[in-house]
């Protein structure tokens, strides 16, 4: 991306930061009716949750485009480029179309006070609209209830992920409360799908499908014999969902063979869930895992791959309102470090405040200004690199500054 197409996407694309979150529908729906609906009679499979949802979407996008079925798929955050967050048969729409359609909808966007991500899934409806595809997959951004992919009006299929505790100051400070928030999108008469969730997760799930006549789906993981593109225990929790929603479109008479669905899993890709990269030729992991939920899983991860006498290297950047020290309580074992580093671009807690915090892990807590600089460290400390590999984790915008900074070599997928 040029100077000039940066200027151009700042210009149309205020920072979120600068913005503020601001959840309703009104302005959406009062768009989507000046744009004609663009795509209102496209079935779309929403996807809602806490953690995995990316994950979700992906393999569903993933399935369609093996099966020959044209469809769009929409998600947030990206990593490195506002491309990757509008997606047509696994291509990113092309930094000209997303300026040549965030200039076509600025005047509305003004006129409706849009939102950044209200812009982006307005112009991810047009693109898809465009592109004539036949299935949506729409990631909801934030909670679900007030989130703007839920303006589409035709959304019979909701995929539900793991369901935890974030986003406390806009969803609630209770997971009986964000789980509200997003089981609220589930629309009259939907089918609702989800693997294991917490008991009074299921219960409101189960209480908001009888509310509006929707039926709900619950799944098993998939068996060890299924070959899915992203690794990680927790991913055939997502693809059994993913699996089942692509036989449900089946089922409401979209042409996708049982292959098509084993090999859409076994292609996808979605880089910085447990990825393993390449820094100066030596392995390092990559994890987006940025609350407590995910931390959870990742801790599950780390000791299938750490024996009782091995330990964990962490470099850890995590946003200032984010739980750090709950996260730090279920991630550290009593051998590991972490290297606490700033998330660019973003309040970030220090090594100051998570002591104070948490002054028993002390002693594995140490400062660093950046990822590279810990790497460099280590590779000037230690005669051998590390087994297992050092881990990056605690912010997927952290993944994506060192990504676009282009050291790392992404050419390995574990």
């Amino acid at each position: 991306m040029n100077r000039a197409q940066s200027d151009e996407l700042e210009r149309f694309l205020p920072q979120f930061e600068q913005w503020g979150t601001d959840l309703s529908l009104d302005r959406m729906h009062h768009a989507l009716i000046d744009l004609a609906y663009p795509c209102g009679n496209v079935p779309a499979v929403q996807v809602v949750g806490t953690n995995g949802k990316g994950s979700i979407a992906c393999m569903i996008h993933s399935g369609l485009t093996t099966a020959g079925v044209c469809s769009g798929l929409t998600t947030s955050p990206h990593l490195v480029s506002w491309c990757e967050r509008i997606c047509v048969n696994q291509q990113a729409i092309t930094m000209e179309q997303l300026l040549h359609r965030l200039e076509r909808l600025q005047p509305l966007a003004e006129k409706h006070n849009l939102t950044p991500f209200e812009r982006l899934i307005a112009v991810a409806l047009m693109h898809f609209d465009a592109s004539n595809v036949d299935w949506l997959v729409l990631e909801a951004g934030l909670g679900g209830r007030l989130d703007a992919t839920t303006a589409h009006g035709k959304r019979p299929l909701i995929a539900v992920g793991a369901i935890g505790i974030d986003h406390r100051e806009h969803l609630g400070d209770t997971i009986t409360a964000i789980s509200q928030e997003k089981a609220a999108a589930i629309s009259p008469g939907a089918h609702v799908i989800s693997a294991a969730q917490a008991d009074n997760v299921c219960t409101v799930l189960e209480q908001r499908a009888r509310e509006v006549g929707a039926t709900i789906e619950w799944v098993e993981p998939l068996p060890k014999d299924w070959n899915l593109g992203l690794p990680g225990d927790l991913q055939r929790y997502n693809g059994a969902v993913a699996c089942s929603a692509l036989r449900h479109m089946r089922k409401l008479g979209t042409n996708i063979p049982e292959l098509s669905i084993c090999q859409g899993l076994a292609h996808a890709h979605w880089p910085g869930r447990l990825q393993t990269v390449l820094w100066q030729g030596r392995p390092v992991l990559l994890d987006g895992a940025h609350n407590p939920s995910a931390a959870t899983q990742l801790a599950h991860e780390r000791r299938r791959w750490c024996n009782n006498n091995q330990s964990q290297i962490w470099i850890l950047g995590i946003q200032s309102h984010k739980q750090a020290p709950e996260m730090l309580h279920l991630l550290l074992e009593p051998t590991d470090f972490a290297w606490i580093v700033p998330v660019p671009g973003h309040r970030s807690w220090t090594v100051d405040n998570l002591i104070e915090a948490c002054p028993n892990y002390a002693h594995q807590l140490a400062s660093s200004g950046g990822v590279f600089d810990v790497l460099n460290a280590l590779s000037r400390a230690l005669e051998v690199w590390p087994n297992p590999p050092p881990l990056v984790a605690g912010s997927l915008y952290l993944l994506g500054e060192i990504i676009n900074q282009q050291i790392i070599k992404q050419d390995r997928i574990n």
